[in-house]
């Protein structure tokens, strides 16, 4: 069972493809990527006051969870030992140190407006010059997103150069764990090739800085996938075409490709995943698939073409079958022992995916799933509620140039390695990629954090250094959180609501470590569960719901732990439940379709309009309440800026301090301050950051910087009640992020 495939039991996965325009504003909302669709003014270059914000020191933090993404790309260099790169489809990309035995992200500095660059759909080492380091980015080739970049770095990704493309890339769509696109010719370091989806070769001859159309023999398809891998054989570079014809095309001279001859075709080799060469025997190794992955695999096979002689070979593991479907991903070579080669299946959801191994050329092979020990303690998540898996979604496999028996590949939540083909665990260390939804500070209790993720479900924060030892959430597991809340003047009592097989929603009574599934739940739970609410004293939950499409539907409300339910037809189908925090009776849900506010003063049974003609039109507009009060709201309005209500939603006032509010929460107050620490994702300038004010709303002093921005962080953030300064912040591919002032 796949924990990061859009279905009706597991809901839209934050790596959910969109393709149509008018899924793309409620599909992006619901999987907490930027809406594009929506125009925003021009931002102001200083504050209404005429000053820029004050900024503070800040050091910045990534909690551990270990993974939780899709690992699309795993480079050793060739010539370096202990140096590795890794890419991610959503959550940038990736270098190993060795020393420190983890990984060390090299794109945080991308922000706002850059969110779209978050996903690399490709890295490129140069064999000569290993301080040298290209990244291609760019999440989506489709027309509301943004074009790709190309970044160069001479120290290894420690800094960059920037050259914006004219074409789109796609590291969060189909294919995206194909080989690498980008190379540097083997004929000299100063020429690139970069190989898109929908616009052919493009080729650089000066490191990457500028870029221009490369002649290459196939027709482009705008829905297609264009080229899906580069690779050097020697001086020669081979080139992958996923569009139909032939599949596999070489150059010479870095300029006239042509087909390869007696190439395989049929199901089995449509498409061609990844290959690797063996120089040692002169072999390319070609993996193919009937479909590009990683979903929708049945078909593939592995060949072997010897470039001396120009002989293809079958050297396909297992083929699949119409009992056991599949197609085959990853492949590695060993470049200290020739015959040694590594092949993965993908999308094989019976037997579960393996590794392959051969010494001998292909000629036979080994699994080496069936001899493995899983040992998962560093990331207990990885039991899924159960027993670890050896993989899924594996189209990226890595074999150690300095070591041979030091294998990684990448699945659909983690990296594992090996360092003897049986022990395995996750070298994951360092490297987060969870795309967050809902995060909760609790007063008081064990728990640091309570989060809400996509794809993992919720998890219990007893640590903010290693990796939740509950794992994540069970009774029931869930794919993507859709709601989490937690009752404010009792703390031990929390809800989750979100995607899952055996319900989808639950309970606990302390504070999160164990979980009650809800004994009953509305019939349209299943299909499309959304945001929940808990009453302050722990006695009422309200439970809004709305369809990964945009579809909206009536809120329903139970007095009995979820025992039942009833509508309440007065809620504002699809709305997000609030809680007061002080009185148990009263709840608030903002109406994004009318502008307007409505308010229950009886535990949620009715509602009632309250202040309206304020911004609508887009689902991620919200309100949240100030802890420790009654009736003291704060609305985020993205662009439209940030409004204060002192009596309960009947009136709201717009803060002149700030023009662009995304999502905020409290956190303790500063010292001798008598209103809570705000924190927010927001803008008082020309640019979106991170802010906290300690004068409620007066100003706000920036608190992160330049280089930790993370791409889109509009989803969730909140102070910590216990720890004044402290702030966590949800992004869209990053983790959680945490700060305190330096």
């Amino acid at each position: 069972m796949s924990h990061t495939v859009s279905n009706d039991a597991h809901g839209p996965s934050r790596r959910t493809v969109l393709t149509t325009a008018s899924a793309t504003a409620a599909a992006l909302a619901l999987t907490g990527t930027p809406a594009l669709a929506a125009p925003r003014p021009k931002a102001p270059r200083t504050t209404a006051g005429g000053a820029a914000a004050a900024a503070q020191a800040y050091t910045w933090r990534t909690a551990a969870i270990g993974g939780t993404g899709f690992i699309t790309g795993v480079l050793f260099h060739p010539a370096v030992k202990g140096l590795a790169y890794a890419r991610t489809d959503i959550g940038g990309a990736y270098r190993w140190d060795d020393t420190a035995q983890r990984w060390t992200a090299l794109t945080d500095h991308l922000g706002w407006d850059d969110y779209n660059l978050l996903g690399v759909e490709a890295i490129a080492v140069d064999p000569t010059q290993p301080d040298r380091l290209y990244l291609a980015l760019g999440a989506y080739a489709q027309s509301w997103a943004g074009n790709g970049a190309v970044l160069r770095s001479t120290d290894r990704g420690a800094t960059w150069s920037r050259t914006d493309l004219s074409v789109k890339l796609g590291a969060n769509e189909d294919g995206r764990g194909a080989g690498e696109r980008l190379l540097v010719s083997p004929l000299s370091s100063d020429v690139l090739f970069l190989g898109t989806r929908h616009n052919g070769l493009l080729r650089s001859a000066d490191r990457g800085a500028t870029w221009s159309a490369a002649s290459f023999p196939a027709s482009v398809n705008s829905a297609g996938q264009g080229i899906t891998f580069l690779v050097a054989a020697g001086r020669v570079v081979y080139a992958g075409w996923g569009d139909g014809g032939s599949a596999l095309y070489r150059t010479t001279d870095g300029v006239n490709w042509s087909a390869v001859p007696g190439q395989p075709s049929g199901s089995a080799a449509q498409v061609p995943i990844r290959a690797a060469y063996d120089a040692n025997t002169l072999s390319l190794y070609v993996t193919y698939a009937n479909t590009p992955g990683p979903n929708n695999q049945s078909d593939g096979s592995v060949r072997r073409l010897n470039t001396a002689t120009g002989v293809w070979t079958d050297i396909t593991p297992v083929k699949p079958s119409g009992g056991d479907p599949f197609g085959y991903g990853g492949v590695t070579v060993d470049a200290r022992v020739a015959g040694t080669v590594i092949v993965s299946t993908n999308n094989r959801w019976g037997p579960v995916d393996t590794l392959y191994r051969s010494t001998d050329g292909g000629a036979s092979w080994t699994s080496l799933k069936d001899t493995a020990t899983l040992d998962v303690r560093e990331t207990p998540y990885l039991n899924w509620g159960g027993t670890a898996k050896f993989g899924w979604w594996i189209q990226a496999v890595a074999l150690d140039p300095f070591d041979s028996k030091h294998i990684v590949f990448g699945t659909g939540a983690t990296l594992y390695g090996t360092r003897d083909l049986v022990r395995w665990a996750p070298e994951i260390r360092g490297l987060e990629e969870s795309a967050v939804r809902q995060l909760i500070a609790p007063p008081a209790g064990g728990a640091q954090l309570l989060s809400g993720l996509g794809d993992i479900g919720v998890m219990y924060h007893d640590s903010l250094t290693v990796s939740p030892s509950r794992g994540m959430a069970t009774n029931p597991v869930f794919g993507s959180a859709t709601g989490l809340a937690i009752a404010a003047l009792k703390p031990t009592y929390v809800a989750r609501a979100g995607w899952g097989d055996q319900g989808n929603g639950a309970y606990s009574a302390n504070g999160g470590q164990t979980w009650a599934p809800f004994a009953a739940q509305p019939s349209i739970a299943s299909s499309a569960p959304g945001p929940i609410a808990v009453s302050a004293d722990g006695a009422t939950l309200l439970w809004s719901f709305i369809h990964w499409d945009g579809t909206k539907h009536p809120g329903f409300r139970s007095t009995d732990n979820g025992a039942s339910w009833s509508e309440v037809t007065t809620f504002p189908k699809g709305g997000t439940p609030v809680a007061d925090p002080v009185d148990a009776r009263r709840f608030y849900v903002y109406d994004t379709d009318g502008g307007a506010v409505y308010r229950s003063t009886d535990a949620g049974a009715t509602f009632v309009r309250g202040a309206g003609s304020l911004p609508s039109g887009d689902i991620q507009f919200r309100i949240a309440a100030a802890p420790g009060r009654t009736g003291d709201l704060w609305l985020s309005a993205k662009w439209n800026g940030l409004y204060r209500s002192t009596d309960g939603g009947t009136s709201f006032t717009k803060l002149t301090s700030c023009w662009g509010s995304y999502a905020l929460g409290f956190g303790r107050a500063a010292s001798g301050a008598s209103y809570p620490a705000i924190y927010q994702t927001g803008a008082t300038e020309n640019f979106v950051g991170v802010y906290r004010s300690d004068d409620t709303g007066g100003s706000w002093t920036r608190i992160n910087d330049d280089a930790h921005q993370w791409g889109w962080t509009g989803e969730t953030i909140t102070g910590d009640p216990r720890v004044y300064g402290r702030v966590y912040l949800g992004t869209n591919g990053r983790g959680i992020q945490y700060g305190d002032p330096a």
